[in-house]
């Protein structure tokens, strides 16, 4: 059983070559892939190396201004994500094809551009479908889009920032007693359900499994099996709080894991960080509109947020 997640010291023990080889030998064996042993010494020292040039641009994000903050997140984060896919894709990167970022965004914003209301699509080829799939086992979604003012809903973290210039909360907090978890019985106004029907949809919606209890006044009191599980979505970890949250949105990406949302989010972000240097500016220093404060709380939250739910998926194997 992995020891719970302080900070990069964390990742500490992955930096031995013995360690991550008979880790990913386990991995492989696991999954009954061939020459699992010959594929682990192969694949041992890219899987370090992967962690550790993620762990540099995350350690230069930290210390980086806000100008060039994005992009080293996103290349740091897209390391960390190789290094998880190792563990499942020995033969990675098997074509070029995966070697391309697997979203696009429009070049040119227009006039009166905001984030919000930016949208990111989903293409068929690349790291994004690629890590979708290996690592959580989500069908092809290309095509798709999604807008940015939505996926920001969907990070925890963001909720307080949301009440406050939103006039809206964006998660419930779920309170945690031993085994017994229990939310609010506000839910049922957010969904619009009835007491039995948002417990038939949870069950039906969750990763994981859930048993409900008999309630208690104003709660619903359920048991979550947390047990090899990296992320337990609709549930999702506060880091800041040190809590699990229960969406308040339902909307099409309330069931996407958490690790997409940041990528995407980063991708656009550092996107805009390299060619709108214009509007990227203007934002920085003139801070004209919400944008501002919900892009640098959110890449706050993800420079400690991104390795957290890195370490949640290598010690989920």
């Amino acid at each position: 059983m992995s020891l719970p997640y302080k900070d990069w010291s964390s990742f500490s023990y992955f930096f031995s070559a013995d360690y991550s080889r008979m880790y990913l030998k386990k991995s492989y064996l696991r999954l009954q892939i061939e020459n699992a042993d010959q594929k682990s010494f192969e694949n041992c020292y890219p899987f370090i190396y992967y962690l550790e040039h993620g762990k540099i641009y995350y350690e230069q994000a930290a210390s980086s201004p806000i100008h060039i903050k994005p992009i080293l997140l996103f290349y740091g984060l897209i390391h960390l994500v190789k290094a998880c896919i190792l563990t499942v894709e020995p033969d990675y990167p098997e074509t070029t094809s995966v070697l391309a970022h697997g979203l696009s965004t429009r070049k040119r914003k227009k006039q009166q551009y905001s984030f919000f209301d930016d949208e990111v699509k989903f293409q068929k080829h690349g790291l994004f479908p690629l890590m979708a799939e290996t690592l959580f086992h989500m069908k092809q979604i290309e095509g798709e889009k999604a807008r940015m003012g939505e996926i920001l809903q969907q990070i925890p973290e963001l909720s307080p920032l949301f009440q406050q210039l939103k006039g809206r909360p964006t998660f419930l907090n779920v309170n945690q007693e031993g085994e017994n978890f229990s939310l609010s019985k506000k839910i049922l106004d957010a969904y619009h359900m009835t007491e039995n029907r948002f417990m038939d949809y949870f069950v039906s919606k969750s990763k994981i499994p859930i048993a409900f209890t008999d309630g208690l006044g104003e709660k619903l009191v359920f048991q979550p099996d947390l047990s090899g599980i990296a992320d337990p979505v609709p549930l999702r970890f506060n880091l800041s709080d040190g809590h699990h949250s229960f969406p308040l949105n339902k909307d099409v990406w309330f069931l996407l894991p958490e690790l997409l949302l940041h990528y995407l989010l980063l991708y656009n972000l550092g996107m805009i960080a390299r060619y709108e240097i214009d509007w990227w500016s203007e934002l920085i220093k003139m801070m004209p509109s919400e944008d501002f404060p919900f892009i640098q709380s959110f890449l706050d939250i993800t420079l400690h947020k991104g390795p957290y739910l890195i370490y949640q998926y290598l010690s989920s194997r």
